[in-house]
């Protein structure tokens, strides 16, 4: 695992948890952040009519996640200081997982060349502020299907797992630079 990695943070678990409100806040503080994967992904895809969407063609949809996940990684590299990722390389293994399709074998070895801070932010499925939307078509059991298949696969990748509280979004700020200045 390449020194640099240590300074990087992912926050996972399943839709509508609050991961972008926490990552747009951190952007809003200054620190580095990447933009999530499925959704820019969903919103190009829909303004193009294409086929790379999850209830399309959930493959596909994966592959181009990957992609993502990899290059905001190199982007990360460039930069300097704590760098706060909305999902990560895993991310993927855990969403084929989910939907029930094969890992591909470089899938497995992206999660293994790309890494994070050791330390995982994990938000839990959280019903009061789970919401639908033109992107979002997951319901509140495939949200909490979503948060167990990130926890077994982060798991699995050799992440130790934080959960982040359901508290307001300046308290789970304050959580998440608090556990990240302390590794």
């Amino acid at each position: 695992m390449p020194h640099d990695s240590n300074r990087f943070f992912v926050l996972t678990g399943g839709p509508g948890s609050g991961k972008t409100t926490l990552i747009e806040s951190l952007a809003a503080d200054g620190f580095a952040t990447s933009v999530e994967a499925g959704r820019g992904i969903i919103r190009d895809q829909m303004a193009i009519s294409g086929t790379a969407l999850p209830w399309h063609d959930r493959a596909l949809f994966a592959e181009l996640m990957l992609s993502w996940a990899i290059r905001s990684h190199a982007i990360a590299a460039t930069t300097s200081g704590p760098v706060f990722f909305d999902r990560g390389v895993p991310d993927v293994i855990g969403y084929l997982r989910l939907v029930s399709l094969p890992v591909p074998a470089h899938v497995e070895k992206a999660a293994e060349e790309f890494r994070y801070n050791r330390k995982v932010f994990i938000l839990p499925h959280w019903p009061e502020i789970f919401t639908q939307d033109s992107e979002r078509k997951q319901d509140e059991d495939e949200a909490r299907r979503t948060y167990a298949s990130m926890a077994e696969t982060y798991a699995a990748c050799g992440y130790d797992l934080v959960e982040v509280p359901k508290t307001s979004v300046a308290e789970r700020l304050a959580f998440l630079l608090d556990t990240a200045t302390t590794t």
